[in-house]
Formats: C-alpha cells, sequence, structure tokens
C-alpha cells in the first residue's frame, strides 16, 4: 500500500511509443565575430517544454570555420502525438564557461520534429534575436531514426609519405570521415585528432557504430578526407580515398588496408599524395543496458540525506524537513520518485540508507556519515517505503548541524563498488551501484568530494545529485562532467563521468495533484544517463552481460 495515496506505490505501465532520432546540422556563410580569425561556432538545440526552452544537447565546436560541417549528431526521442517545437541556436564560442549565454550569438531556426522528419533535410536563414533573417547566413537541418546500435567499429589508421603543404616545417595531418546521403551528398561523421609536423603519422584509435559509420550498410562508401591542418582553419587537403565497411573488416595485424590519398584535382592522372592505411578494425557487438539488466545485473540503490541545520527546524512548517501530515516533503518525493524506479532493478529490494551533518543520540556528537536507522552494521531498509519510515523516525530524534560534507557517503558506497569490482573476474557484470545524494546547500567539502568522485569514476557507481530547496546550486554543475571532465586541484581526471546533478524545485508542481508527474519527470531527468553510464562501465571492462543463473 502506497505511504501516500497521491503517490502511486508503483508506476504505471508505460504507454509511450517513441522512436529515437539523431539531429544533424551544418551552416554556411556564418557571421563572422571575431576580429584577427573567423567565428568557432557550436550550435545548440532546445526542445519548448513546461513553458520553457530546455536545451537537449550540443554539437562540438569547430575552430574558425564560418560554413561548419558539425560530425555530432543530437539525439532525441520523436513522439507522433506530441507537437515538439525545437529550436537550434549557433554562437561563437571564445571562452571555456560551459554555458553559452556568455558567447556570441550568431542565428537560430524554430520548427517542429514532425516538420523535420517528414519533410527532410530544411534548409532556412538563420534569425537575429528579433525574429529578423540574416542576409546571407543557413542553417540545413536533417533528422534520421536511428536504428538500434548494435555493432561497434574500432578502427586504427595512419598513413605514408604524405604531401608536405608546409613551408617552414611538415604537414600537421588529420583525417575526416563522412558518409553519403541518400542526395549524394557527405555527411561528416568523425575527425581524428591532428598529428604534428609528421608525414608518416599514426591516429589514435577511435570507435563509432556501424549506424554511424556507414548507417548500417557495409556497402556504402565512406570518404576520408586527409588534410594538413591550420591554425586559422583554413586547412589544406592532401588527398581523400575511399572505402567501405566490408574493405575495413578485411584489416588485421597480418593485412593492412592499403588506399593512395589522391588530391581531386589529381585523379585524372592518379597522382598519389601519399598513402591512407587501416591496420586494424574490429567490430563487436554492443550490448545495451538492457541486455545487461535482462542477464541478471544487480542495480544496487543507497540514498544519501542532508540533514544539515541549513535545512531548518524539522517542527517548523517552513524546514525542508518538516513532516507534512498528508503529503512528503521534497525530500520524501525525491526519495520516491528515483527511488520506486530503480527497486525494479534490485533483487532484494534492501536499501541502506545513510545520513550526514547531525548530532545523534545519545552522545549528539556530528556524524557526517550515519545508518537512518541507526544501526550501522546493519543500514539496510526494506524497499522505499521502508526507507521512508526510516527518515521520519531519524528526523524526530537526531539534531540537525552541519557542516555538508558528503564525500565520508561517497566513499561509504564505493567501498562496495570496489568489493564488487575485485569479484568480477569471477561474477562478471553482477553488480553495480547508484548513490542518491539529497542536499539543501553548497558543498562545503568540495576539493574532498571531487577526489572521491574521481575515485568512484573507475568503479561501478553512478552519482544523483538532487537539490533540495532554493539555495544556490551553481557549483553542482561542476560535478556534473558534460561540459568536460572532472579534474581536481593536483590535476588527476575522472574516468568517465558519473555524476548527475538536478535541482528539485525544477519538478515542483503548484497543484498537490500533480505530484505524480513531476516525480516522474524528475526520475527521467536524473536517470537518464545511469544506463550509458552502466554499458560504458562494463564495457571498459571488456565485460559483456553475464548468463542469469538458474
Amino acid at each position: 500500500m502506497s505511504l501516500y495515496p497521491n503517490v502511486p506505490a508503483q508506476a504505471p505501465p508505460a504507454q509511450e511509443c517513441a522512436s529515437q532520432v539523431e539531429i544533424r546540422i551544418h551552416c554556411k556563410d556564418l557571421m563572422n565575430k571575431d576580429v584577427t580569425s573567423k567565428s568557432d561556432p557550436c550550435a545548440a538545440l532546445y526542445l519548448f517544454e513546461g513553458a520553457k526552452w530546455s536545451e537537449i544537447g550540443r554539437t562540438e565546436k569547430i575552430n574558425n570555420n564560418l560554413n561548419p560541417q558539425f560530425s555530432t549528431a543530437i539525439g532525441m526521442k520523436y513522439y507522433f502525438e506530441t507537437a515538439q517545437k525545437i529550436k537550434i541556436c549557433v554562437y561563437d564560442v571564445d571562452n571555456a564557461t560551459s554555458t553559452l549565454d556568455d558567447d556570441d550569438f550568431l542565428g537560430s531556426f524554430e520548427c517542429t520534429l514532425g516538420q523535420l522528419v517528414s519533410g527532410g533535410p530544411l534548409t532556412k536563414k538563420l534569425v537575429n534575436q528579433k525574429g529578423k533573417p540574416y542576409e546571407k547566413s543557413f542553417i540545413t537541418v536533417s533528422a534520421e531514426e536511428v536504428t538500434e546500435k548494435t555493432e561497434l567499429v574500432q578502427l586504427s589508421f595512419k598513413a605514408k609519405k604524405l604531401d608536405d603543404k608546409d613551408f617552414f616545417g611538415k604537414s600537421d595531418p588529420f583525417l575526416e570521415f563522412s558518409r553519403q546521403n541518400s542526395d549524394g551528398s557527405w555527411q561528416v561523421v568523425h575527425r581524428t585528432e591532428v598529428v604534428k609536423n609528421n608525414l608518416n603519422p599514426t591516429w589514435k584509435k577511435f570507435e563509432l557504430t556501424s549506424h554511424a559509420l556507414c548507417k548500417g550498410n557495409k556497402q556504402a562508401p565512406i570518404r576520408i578526407n586527409c588534410y594538413d591542418w591550420d591554425s586559422d582553419g583554413s586547412h589544406d587537403m592532401i588527398g581523400c580515398c575511399e572505402m567501405t565497411l566490408t574493405e575495413m573488416m578485411k584489416a588485421n595485424s597480418s593485412n593492412e588496408v592499403v588506399k593512395l590519398c589522391i588530391h581531386p584535382k589529381n585523379a585524372a592522372k592518379k597522382k598519389s599524395s601519399g598513402s591512407i592505411i587501416l591496420y586494424a578494425c574490429k567490430v563487436s557487438i554492443l550490448p545495451s543496458f538492457l541486455n545487461y539488466i535482462m542477464a541478471g545485473t544487480n542495480i544496487n540503490f543507497t540514498v544519501g540525506v542532508d540533514f544539515t541545520g541549513s535545512n531548518g527546524d524539522p517542527n517548523d512548517v517552513n524546514s525542508l524537513h518538516y513532516i507534512h501530515p498528508e503529503r512528503p516533503n521534497d525530500y520524501m518525493q525525491a526519495i520516491l520518485s528515483v527511488g520506486q524506479v530503480c527497486e525494479d532493478y534490485d533483487t532484494d529490494k534492501f536499501f541502506p540508507a545513510l545520513g550526514f551533518g547531525a548530532k545523534l543520540p545519545p552522545t549528539f556528537e556530528v556524524f557526517h556519515e550515519f545508518a537512518i536507522n541507526f544501526n550501522p552494521q546493519n543500514p539496510f531498509c526494506e524497499g522505499i517505503h521502508g526507507v521512508l519510515t526510516a527518515y521520519q523516525n531519524c528526523i524526530r530524534q537526531i539534531q540537525l548541524w552541519g557542516p555538508t560534507n558528503v564525500a565520508p557517503i561517497i566513499r561509504h558506497v564505493a567501498k562496495f563498488a570496489f568489493a564488487a569490482q575485485n569479484e568480477e573476474a569471477t561474477k562478471g557484470a553482477a553488480a553495480y551501484f547508484i548513490l542518491l545524494l539529497l542536499t539543501d546547500g553548497v558543498i562545503t567539502d568540495m576539493n574532498d568530494t571531487v577526489e572521491a568522485i574521481i575515485e568512484a569514476s573507475s568503479l561501478p557507481m553512478s552519482l544523483i545529485i538532487v537539490g533540495i530547496g532554493n539555495a544556490d546550486f551553481t557549483n553542482m554543475n561542476f560535478l556534473d562532467g558534460d561540459e568536460g571532465v572532472l579534474k581536481s586541484k593536483s590535476g588527476k581526471k575522472a574516468h568517465r563521468d558519473i555524476v548527475q546533478f538536478v535541482p528539485f524545485r525544477s519538478f515542483v508542481r503548484v497543484n498537490i495533484d500533480e505530484n505524480y508527474s513531476s516525480s516522474a519527470e524528475l526520475a527521467r531527468n536524473v536517470l537518464a544517463e545511469v544506463p550509458g553510464q552502466v554499458v560504458s562501465y562494463f564495457r571498459s571492462r571488456n565485460l559483456m552481460p553475464i548468463e542469469k543463473q538458474t
């Protein structure tokens, strides 16, 4: 039975019927906002929902280019029954901040996703912030449905005897890969790094899905352009060649696939500008999150609750920890929202629930990591509603204190993730850990927290932080690695992005009857990155889904 009648104990069966699509963007004749060079464009995609624009994703930044063909596709779900209004904004990015608000605006374009998927590629003039079209700046946007991305292609390229395009040194070559569209045009899908001052470069191996590389068509041509990089963006073409995935799959340690690198102007004479060599190609099946779950991978869910004094006296109706007789407070709502989703993937349905920043009876010493059921040997609560019962019992017995130190709880969960990692040799991809951390304010042990997250980033673990209340959570975005790799003051970098942060206030509904819809929206947002994090971790460990024991 649900603890609260307006928050279902179990979500209703999913009824949605959606397709995954990828949005690709390129622009022509953008305005030049830079004085000594050209604009460095980046495009961001927004979806209009809940009476506001929400960013869905963004492309890479391309330096010194007024005619960018962005290789990064932006994925989103397409719902036939919904008019999904989208907007693409193009910016000249000249700083390292994650926000685009402080970058120069180059233009925008609006349409519905339905128009895009039904009408094919759309080419329109970009408009300024007042809606007036620019005279020369155009944007072309296309959408395509993504089928199951099951094949992952790993490629290793090198080149020999490339033409020298520089006067005072050797060429700085990089490769650009494009697949052919149905209309004969070419879509850039990948660029390698630049190898400086080298006519016989070896590039780092890279991975693409077969869908991204050639839409899964192994006979389709893949164009490889070789350029000499220039800092002003005017890269000189050295030459090009074409391969198919079928050809690529022949490359191995004893057989290299060699293609002459020929500049288009020398095509008639077949004059070579060097050789492009594929010396390794590995095609593997890319397992999905669902593959792991169906094979028996257990999701271990832990809750961490902020009991610091800034939450307010729990006896005060304005306190974030006030226990209302008729509805859950924000802490309880967040635990219900996320916990009810994770509960389905935990086999024993027992969840550790931890607190921090409070004085505990009987001595009333400050603890930064304690079991909210007051049983440190067995901090497990039966089901999510067991967590809520322990929480309500705990809040009546403790004294809220501080400071907001969260590193101890992160390391507590990381210990169990580390133990699971040590058992992977015999148990395989058996366990993954999710820590839901609820806090009302600024983290006071930020440096230690960053170190703890970086340590955990190599483990089977994800961290979800939900900000409760109206505090300034700006610094929390630093922990969420969406805009770059998390790095400590000592220079140590995270192995992968394991953090997702959202402020709870973004999902609050004024009408109490709408608690379910807001809780479902919160769960969708905070758990959106977890499947990818689970798959990326196990892939990094070369662990395929285990066989379920019967």
